[in-house]
Order: structure tokens, then C-alpha cells, then sequence
């Protein structure tokens, strides 16, 4: 009953919001230019339902790549932080100060290095950037976070480092690596959307620029129906590393175990 519960309240909320919308918008009788009601928003999904589905795809494809090569990169650079205090000393201010300096300060000027014909690689290159550091942070601190005593017993019984790192400091830091992935999968999407919405061009075909192309011609229904496209893309992508995640850790992991309970 309390599963059950824990999916028909949140449901339910949110079948009572839409309801409660669609009265007020009808009973005031507010333009569909100001804020539609969800069946003209239903509506406009439904009349531009592949142009919407085939801007969903191109933005689904750049938050993927640019969420894989941020996942391997932050992964790789970690280890090496890990293994070369030196290095960590070098580079870590530098991937910090990158980190808090805002993509649309320097998305303009990635969309000029990169030249406007490559708009797709820009639009990767910036996703990368926004959700890099999340992934290098998390498994750094959880690389650094093995048992030290445990260190100490490996290295007394003749391991090597590259053993240490493969059997003890990696599972050690997968669960600081997966609550990294949950947010870097969310900010990769914010940084294609803001990235489309920089670049501004024709040229993308993301449901950013979807979005410009409806504010443009005062489609409010079709904005909110690729605001709730993103939305919904959103929640997928951070449901389905929830799900990795409690399939890496449920059976061994103490946060995942204590959920079971």
C-alpha cells in the first residue's frame, strides 16, 4: 500500500493542478496567448507532434554525448587526481574556475571558435562544460574517501597501486560517482538548452530553438508543450540513473539498503 501510494499521491497532485488550471483559465477567460490551458497545450502537442518528437531527439542526442564524454572525462581526470597529488594541485583550480564562470559568459565565444557551420559540436562542447565538474568533484572526494586502513592492508599483503584503485578506491567511489551522474545528466540537459538558446540560429533543431520559434510567433501553447517536453526529458534521464544507481548499490550499499527498510 505505501508503494502504491508513494506514485498515486504525486499523480494525483498533479492531475488536481492541471484540473484546478484548466477551470481557472476557462472560468477568467485568459487569453491563449497569455497562459494556455493544458488542452490547448495538449492540442498544440498533438499538431506539431513530429516537428516537437524530432526536436526531443536532437536535444536528447547532444545531452547524451556531451553527458558520456563529461561522465569518462570527469572519471579519468579524477583517477589521475587520485594517484598524483601534484597534478590535483595544478589542475584542480583551473577545472574550478571553469566550473564557476557562467556558460552563457563563454558560450558566445564557443560558437565562434567552433564556427556556426559545427552548431551540434558547439552545442556538445558547452553541455560538457556545465555537467564536467560535478563527475570530477564527486569521484575525486570519493576516491580520496576509501578506508585508510584498508589501504594500509593491501599495500601490507603486496598490492599495487592499480590494484588498490580497481578493488578498493573505485568501490569505494561509486556511490559519490553515481549521485554525481544524477546531477551531471540534469545540468548536461540545461547546458544544451541554454546552449541552443546562445546560438540563436536556424540551424539547431533542438526544442530550445523551438521554443524561440514559438515565443517568436506568440505560440504560447507550443511553448509550454516543449517546456513540458523538457521537463518530462528531465525526469527521464534522472530516473533512469536512480535506477542504475539502486542497481549498482541495493545490495551492498548502505544508502541503498537503508531505503529497503
Amino acid at each position: 500500500m505505501k508503494a502504491a501510494l508513494k506514485y498515486l499521491l504525486p499523480f494525483a497532485l498533479g492531475v488536481a493542478v492541471l484540473a484546478a488550471w484548466q477551470i481557472t483559465v476557462r472560468a477568467l477567460d485568459v487569453p491563449v496567448y497569455l497562459v494556455p490551458a493544458p488542452s490547448d497545450i495538449a492540442r498544440a502537442f498533438a499538431d506539431n507532434f513530429p516537428s516537437l518528437m524530432a526536436s526531443l531527439w536532437a536535444t536528447l542526442q547532444v545531452t547524451l554525448i556531451a553527458f558520456v564524454l563529461a561522465t569518462a572525462g570527469g572519471v579519468g581526470l579524477a583517477v589521475i587526481f587520485s594517484q598524483s597529488r601534484m597534478v590535483e594541485n595544478t589542475l584542480y583550480p583551473y577545472a574550478v574556475a571553469l566550473q564557476v564562470t557562467p556558460v552563457v559568459a563563454i558560450a558566445p565565444l564557443i560558437l565562434i571558435w567552433v564556427g556556426y557551420d559545427r552548431i551540434e559540436l558547439a552545442l556538445i562542447l558547452i553541455a560538457f562544460l556545465v555537467s564536467f565538474f560535478p563527475i570530477l568533484s564527486n569521484t575525486t572526494l570519493g576516491l580520496k574517501s576509501a578506508d585508510h586502513n584498508l589501504i594500509d592492508l593491501f599495500k601490507l599483503y603486496g598490492a599495487s597501486r592499480w590494484q588498490i584503485l580497481v578493488r578498493l578506491q573505485l568501490p569505494s567511489a561509486l556511490p559519490y560517482l553515481l549521485g554525481a551522474m544524477k546531477i551531471a545528466g540534469g545540468l548536461a540537459l540545461i547546458g544544451a538548452v541554454v546552449a541552443e538558446f546562445v546560438a540563436g540560429s536556424g540551424t539547431a533543431t533542438g526544442l530550445a530553438w523551438r521554443i524561440i520559434e514559438a515565443g517568436n510567433r506568440l505560440e504560447i501553447a507550443k511553448m509550454f508543450a516543449c517546456l513540458a517536453l523538457l521537463a518530462a526529458l528531465g525526469i527521464a534521464i534522472f530516473a533512469a540513473l536512480s535506477a542504475l544507481e539502486y542497481a549498482l548499490l541495493h545490495k551492498w550499499h548502505e544508502s541503498a539498503l537503508k531505503k529497503q527498510g
